[in-house]
């Protein structure tokens, strides 16, 4: 048996007991997959135990998933629907995720485990039905703003990859969750420095997408065009750490060009999320997800990214209403997921 990377094993509280009818859920990304059971009798539905598996120490989801069954030992019939939301395009039912070697398909997942429903959404996608559950502890507040009834939200979320969904607000059905992969989007240069980084990211690519500037290994892209060579912070970008250690020297003002590198970063998030939130009219607010973003709120509260978002002539003042809040809760994806399976029913 693999071993687990974190949160091995996180049960529910003893109050809280298993039911006859579960919903399974997973976030399938290129680091780590999130598997959970769900107690889909409320609104919002309840974990009752949370695994978490490093991806690319397995073959498939299927061994992920018969992994998890068995350790929990629940029998597959007990499970009345399942939903993966998975970091890759999802057509006809199936997806190759764009950072992780695997193809997911819910008709082999159905046919293995005889689920009644599967569902794969685009990861994004499944942060997204999670945002109208969420509470106010789970959020931290970049704007205020002033959220419109009947209006769209945007969900931006930088980790391994860069992913963005929006929520389209439908009469008589409320929000509705769709996918993009804007995140593989031609890269816009604004400044003098980014302008430098677009040259340095088409020599080394071919092309300049955003993923490539947001996202762990875009701050490792960034960190090369702002360091001649040496790093005050002995900064090991070959590391899978470096990302980390990079915003972490930067947080500690360290080394200067890691300082430089998180601004650029910080700088080019808030201009992106300000382009999502024109392109979906966010007039119900702009969520920032993944992993990143809870792990440099310093940086992202010390005006620069709100200055990026806002900066948009002529619609300053429509981007000024918005509320942008930082999603805090590390599991919106998997959260949505169970949501969505419970939509399902």
């Amino acid at each position: 048996m693999k071993e687990n990377i974190a949160n091995v094993n996180r049960k529910a509280p003893a109050a809280m007991p298993m039911t006859t009818r579960m919903l399974l859920a997973g976030d399938i990304g290129g680091t780590k997959t999130l598997l959970g059971l769900f107690d889909p009798s409320s609104a919002r539905p309840q974990p009752q135990t949370v695994r978490t598996f490093a991806t690319l120490e397995y073959d498939d989801l299927l061994s992920i998933i018969a992994e998890f069954v068995a350790a929990e030992a629940v029998a597959p019939s007990a499970i009345e629907a399942a939903c993966f939301g998975v970091a890759g395009p999802v057509i006809d039912e199936a997806a190759e995720l764009t950072n992780v070697p695997f193809k997911v398909d819910a008709r082999r997942v159905m046919a293995r485990f005889k689920f009644p429903r599967v569902t794969l959404l685009n990861d994004l996608q499944a942060m997204a039905y999670s945002v109208p559950v969420l509470t106010p502890p789970e959020v931290h507040v970049l704007q205020e703003g002033q959220a419109l009834k009947g209006g769209n939200i945007a969900v931006i979320a930088a980790g391994t990859g860069l992913g963005e969904a929006m929520l389209h607000y439908v009469t008589g059905r409320g929000f509705v969750p769709s996918p993009s992969e804007g995140g593989h989007a031609d890269f816009s240069a604004r400044t003098e420095r980014e302008i430098v980084l677009l040259r340095d990211l088409v020599a080394r690519y071919g092309r300049a997408e955003v993923e490539s500037v947001l996202c762990g290994p875009g701050l490792v892209n960034i960190f090369r065009v702002t360091h001649d060579g040496r790093c005050d912070a002995a900064i090991d970008i070959a590391s899978p750490e470096a990302p980390a250690a990079i915003s972490t020297a930067a947080l500690e003002r360290r080394c200067d060009g890691c300082v430089e590198a998180l601004n650029m970063f910080v700088d080019a998030y808030g201009a992106e999320s300000g382009n999502l939130a024109l392109r979906v009219v966010a007039t119900a607010g702009v969520y920032i997800g993944g992993g990143i973003a809870p792990k440099i709120l310093p940086a992202l509260s010390d005006g620069t990214f709100m200055r990026a978002f806002r900066g948009k002539p002529p619609l300053e003042a429509l981007l000024e209403a918005m509320p942008v809040k930082v999603i805090l809760n590390a599991e919106a994806g998997l959260l949505g997921a169970a949501v969505y399976a419970a939509q399902q029913r």
